[in-house]
């Protein structure tokens, strides 16, 4: 028990870190995805072989499954909303043509929209402090990716991937509170097979409805790493985080880790793809760090 204990400190200690360096690599890997496939059969891929995986890692535990009526009901819920909303959206946009650095300044406002729900639904003491680091934490995002808006005054405004992007922040934003209040006792592994088993049935829905001429998916081993990496990193082990921090404390306090996933995401970009860092970039970095500190 004390061995178990003491395990269960160290992730919780190093799980922060942890996370935002392993949600900051979805952006580049959705990225390579979307370049041989369309969004939604991506996703498709994605959340069925993340639910066959979760599912049988369930099975073989014993572990418990969310029961008939208002549990399951929840755990769907907050599954649509942080896997079909959110990542449909980011998805979408990045298909559209915004950029991974646009898509990450528009779902950078998730901490202070996450906040105002939190403190309306779930009643959380956001505080003084806390909402100042969550206002110099929006200013540190900014920052960082105001040079790669820098001569493009209308990519914001001019493409059609703005609107699935906003989806995409009020997707997440809910779906954080929502698992928050409602899926405290969730098993990761049962919990989250159910969630992604529900995300591709709506994926599969909207592929039927609506079609996109760009939808279909050509076989690269570009695809095939992106969409292991997708799976195994992001929809299990950062997904699984996330509900681990979620679970141990505020919604506020965790999503105020996401201010972080632009700037270490901008040093991903220019460790893999040679993309230039800014001093103002660098700047906005740290500004990130201490806003993060504050919040939480």
């Amino acid at each position: 028990m004390h061995e178990s204990s003491r395990n269960n400190g160290t992730l919780d200690a190093v799980a922060p870190a942890l996370f935002v360096l392993l949600w900051s690599t979805g952006f580049i890997a959705g990225k390579a995805g979307v370049a041989d496939s369309g969004p939604l059969h991506l996703l498709l891929l994605r959340f069925i072989i993340a639910s066959l995986l979760l599912g049988s890692a369930a099975v073989l535990a014993g572990a418990r499954w969310p029961a008939p009526g208002r549990p399951l009901l929840h755990t769907v819920v907050a599954g649509l909303l942080v896997h079909a909303g959110y990542l449909g959206g980011v998805f979408t946009a990045l298909r559209a043509g915004l950029g991974a650095g646009e898509v990450a300044l528009i779902v950078g406002l998730q901490p202070i929209l996450t906040a105002v729900c939190a403190a309306s639904l779930l009643g959380e003491q956001v505080g003084r402090r806390r909402w100042i680091g969550l206002g110099l934490g929006l200013i540190g995002v900014l920052m960082v990716i105001s040079p790669r808006l820098h001569g493009h005054p209308a990519s914001l405004t001019g493409l059609p991937g703005l609107a699935p992007a906003i989806v995409g922040l009020l997707a997440i934003s809910l779906g954080t509170v929502y698992q928050k209040r409602y899926c405290q006792q969730m098993d990761m592994r049962s919990g989250g097979a159910v969630q992604y088993a529900a995300s591709a049935l709506a994926v599969l829905a909207l592929l039927v409805l609506a079609e996109p001429p760009d939808a279909s998916s050509h076989l690269t081993w570009r695809l095939i790493a992106a969409l292991t990496w997708l799976v195994l990193v992001l929809s299990v082990g950062a997904v699984g985080l996330l509900y681990r921090l979620l679970q141990r404390g505020s919604a506020s306090r965790v999503t105020a880790l996401f201010y972080l996933v632009p700037a270490v995401t901008a040093l991903l970009g220019l460790l893999v793809f040679g993309e230039s860092l800014t001093a103002v970039s660098a700047l906005g970095m740290l500004l990130t760090i201490v806003a993060v500190a504050l919040a939480r």
